[in-house]
C-alpha cells in the first residue's frame, strides 16, 4: 500500500553515486522534493530519464530538487548494484541524486510498487503527488505532464487537481 496523499517524507539516509550520504534533512532546503523510484536496467525507467533530467533542469532554479532511488535487489539484478548505478547515472548525466536503497527501507516506507514512481513531497514535506511522470512512455506522444503540473501546482500555493496517477513501469525487486 503506497503512502497516502498529505502523508509526511518518511525520514531516510542512503549513499548517493556521488559518494556522499543524503537524508531528508539534506534536502530542507528544497521548496519540492520528488523521491522517484528508479533503477538502472527497466525499460520504462529509461524512456523517462531523459524527461526526468529536463524536469530538474526546468525547476532547479525554483527549488526543486528530484532524486531517483534505486531499491532493487542487486543480488538478483546485478545490473542495479550501486557500481553500475555510478556508471548509469554518469553516462547519462544525471543532474540529480540518485541513492542506494539496498535494504529496501525507504522503498518499504513509500511503499512503492514500480519503476518509475514519484512522490512529490511539498515544502512542510506532506505527500502532494503520487504516481507517473506523464501519460506516455513515448516521449512524443505526451498528452498529460503530471509530475510538472503538480509542480507548478505546488509551487503556486495551490491543490495539485491531479494528485495520484497510476505508476506504469517494472515492479520493484523485492529481496528474497
Amino acid at each position: 500500500m503506497s503512502l497516502p496523499l498529505g502523508s509526511q517524507a518518511p525520514a531516510f539516509l542512503l549513499h548517493g553515486v556521488d559518494g556522499s550520504d543524503r537524508s531528508l534533512a539534506s534536502y530542507e532546503d528544497a521548496e519540492l522534493l520528488a523521491l522517484i523510484q528508479s533503477c538502472n536496467h527497466c525499460p520504462y525507467v529509461l524512456a523517462w530519464e531523459g524527461r526526468m533530467i529536463a524536469l530538474q533542469r526546468a525547476y532547479a532554479d525554483r527549488g526543486v530538487r528530484l532524486v531517483a532511488v534505486n531499491s532493487n535487489d542487486a543480488s538478483r539484478h546485478p545490473e542495479d548494484g550501486f557500481e553500475r548505478m555510478v556508471t548509469h547515472a554518469a553516462e547519462q548525466a544525471f543532474n540529480f541524486d540518485y541513492l542506494h536503497d539496498p535494504e529496501q527501507l525507504l522503498a518499504r516506507e513509500l511503499g512503492s510498487e514500480r519503476t518509475p514512481e514519484v512522490f512529490l513531497f511539498d515544502r512542510a514535506r506532506r505527500l502532494v503527488y503520487h504516481g507517473a511522470v506523464d501519460d506516455n512512455r513515448d516521449d512524443s506522444a505526451v498528452g498529460r505532464h503530471y509530475l510538472a503540473e503538480a509542480i507548478d501546482a505546488a509551487l503556486a500555493g495551490e491543490p495539485v487537481a491531479v494528485s495520484e496517477t497510476p505508476a506504469v513501469g517494472c515492479t520493484v525487486k523485492w529481496l528474497s
